[in-house]
């Protein structure tokens, strides 16, 4: 394996320094180089990340690819994370949204990388966040989406600077993720297929409704939108719209840079969870964990893990 690219030379190396960076990632996420790299692209974000979460079949692909090709052709350079379902062989990906989303593979502004989800509930697998980290440094636009698992999908809230939650009309779910957590999450939820008319009317109405009953609905008025990829163009327009002014808004308010730093804590906690696990975690002084908050945040993290994984090899073993 190659040792990991500067943030500089990736950009300079296009669509095939990053695709080797991003492998360099998952497959030794705790080299020095890596963790170099990503503290660099963490200082360095560029783009607007925006998650398209909901249940399966609901049409997150299709709409994906009717937003990236609506940024490229405003000029705008897109990454795309496609986390899907893992396959139960391989572990890798199983879907391959890079075979179902059409690009041009000679347009350097436009790149789609699918991850397995790995087995997280949450609807991404632990590498997403790194990667995404990483995408946000050299593109305009950095759209994830992710595997499709109904209501626990809550985990995009902690990659992305505007999450859109898409419903499908005449499914139920609208009335069903007016009684889950999901609620409290999106920036703003689409009903797709809104060629239905009367179905989509009614999802609409359901979801207004369930955003009524909202215990924590911030200063963001949440927008309800139809889009329909069927008839061409019909919602898009709003759509990026809405995402527009929630991007300025998140500028504007201050909010988008502590997002982000609280996005970074809360991954580290988790990936130390999974590596030293709950005794470990509880070990860390509040003092070492601010570390996360500082200049090398992938860097640190690693050495908090190595600290404890030492301390507890040099720790004897308690007497029967």
């Amino acid at each position: 394996m190659a040792g990991a690219a500067s943030l500089d030379a990736v950009r300079r190396g296009g669509k095939v320094a990053l695709a080797q960076a991003l492998s360099d990632l998952e497959s030794a996420p705790d080299a020095r180089a890596t963790l170099s790299l990503l503290d660099a692209a963490y200082h360095a974000p560029k783009g607007h990340v925006i998650g398209l979460t909901g249940p399966p079949g609901v049409g997150k692909s299709t709409l994906a690819a009717a937003l990236v090709r609506h940024w490229r052709s405003m000029g705008e350079s897109v990454g795309v994370v496609a986390v899907d379902p893992s396959s139960k062989i391989g572990g890798g990906s199983l879907l391959g949204d890079r075979m179902r989303m059409a690009a041009n593979p000679e347009d350097q502004n436009l790149f789609i990388r699918s991850m397995a989800a790995g087995g997280q509930l949450g609807g991404l697998s632990e590498s997403a966040f790194p990667a995404i980290i990483l995408m946000r440094a050299l593109f305009d636009r950095v759209l994830v989406e992710t595997v499709g698992v109904g209501q626990s999908e809550t985990d995009i809230s902690g990659v992305a600077d505007s999450v859109v939650f898409c419903v499908q009309p005449g499914s139920g779910d609208s009335l069903q993720f007016m009684k889950s957590g999901i609620m409290e999450v999106p920036d703003m939820f689409v009903v797709t297929k809104a060629d239905l008319g009367d179905m989509a009317a009614k999802a609409v109405a359901d979801l207004e409704g369930a955003l009524s009953l909202r215990l924590h609905p911030g200063d963001w008025d949440a927008k309800v939108l139809q889009v329909s990829t069927l008839d061409p163009g019909l919602g898009i327009g709003p759509l990026i719209a809405a995402l527009d002014a929630h991007e300025h808004w998140l500028k504007t308010q201050g909010r988008r840079d502590l997002k982000r730093r609280d996005q970074m804590r809360s991954w580290g906690h988790t990936n130390l969870l999974l590596h030293i696990g709950r005794d470990g975690l509880a070990a860390l002084s509040e003092k070492s964990l601010r570390q996360l908050d500082g200049e090398t945040p992938f860097q640190s993290l690693y050495q908090l893990r190595i600290s404890v994984q030492f301390q507890s090899r040099e720790t004897p073993s308690s007497p029967d």
